[in-house]
């Protein structure tokens, strides 16, 4: 008789939302369609003026509310708010296919050690090119931060965290300073020995919006720049990588990848 199956955890969606009410109804309207539902889809109104919650409330989501402007005050709030097992967290653009979420359960079901999972993305609005910029993107973004962080980072669009690995670090997260990357930052504080998988083939779509005009590609490098330089005096990228290589905690690097992704 084949061992039972490990039982699922229970999932809490978390989608930060600033005026992107078109945006969020396509992305809510994906979520309603997973072949596996969640516990809850937690949509945090980081100040609205347009019809974003009440798209957020048209689809059953519980709408919390976080006044202060920029998205790692919007995200540590929905984390905060979120009561599942496992906290999996999108942005307002993103457009997960059916089984994303099944997925994601059953990542964090068959591997009780995993802290966090995140995935990759296709552009969907950038025509041709959209795919290519995606590789080219997330690939040089995943590269660069698995060497500050010495594990892969996470971001933000396909993302998922143990509650429990979030309930460790909400305290050590910056909230305050809109112009980090909040999925950057919550890489660093759950620390150099926690067991984060990249899963390349966990894949969604999202608006290439952030790439459009030098200016916010240059944003987007300066945020990055500037997460890591907050984090270098406490945990610079020499000692992240003395601690993997010595493997003395639980989340220590273990050999083999699953098939695939990669681990950290």
């Amino acid at each position: 008789m084949p061992p039972p199956s490990p039982a699922r955890p229970t999932l809490s969606v978390v989608v930060p939302v600033l005026d992107d009410a078109p945006a969020l109804r396509r992305c809510l309207a994906a979520l309603d369609a997973q072949s596996l539902a969640p516990l809850e889809v937690v949509v945090v109104d980081n100040g609205c003026r347009d019809g974003s919650v009440a798209v957020a409330l048209e689809h059953g989501a519980r709408v919390v509310v976080e006044p202060l402007r920029g998205i790692p005050a919007a995200a540590a709030t929905g984390y905060d708010a979120a009561t599942g097992d496992v906290v999996v967290r999108c942005d307002a653009d993103t457009v997960a296919p059916p089984d994303w979420l099944e997925r994601i359960a059953d990542a964090f079901a068959d591997d009780p050690d995993l802290d966090a999972l995140t995935g990759d993305g296709d552009f969907y609005d950038l025509g041709a090119a959209g795919p290519l910029l995606a590789r080219l993107y997330l690939g040089a973004y995943y590269a660069s931060m698995h060497g500050a962080l010495a594990h892969p980072p996470l971001w933000g669009s396909n993302m998922a965290v143990r509650r429990s690995a979030w309930l460790a670090v909400r305290d050590r997260v910056v909230r305050t300073d809109a112009e980090l990357h909040d999925d950057v930052d919550l890489a660093f504080c759950l620390g150099p020995m926690a067991r984060i998988r990249r899963d390349r083939s966990l894949r969604v779509g999202v608006s290439g919006r952030s790439l459009r005009g030098a200016g916010q590609v240059r944003r987007r490098f300066v945020r990055g720049l500037r997460t890591v330089a907050v984090h270098r005096p406490t945990t610079p990228a020499w000692r992240r990588w003395e601690a993997r290589w010595r493997g003395t905690g639980p989340a220590a690097v273990r050999p083999g990848l699953p098939s695939g992704g990669e681990s950290g």
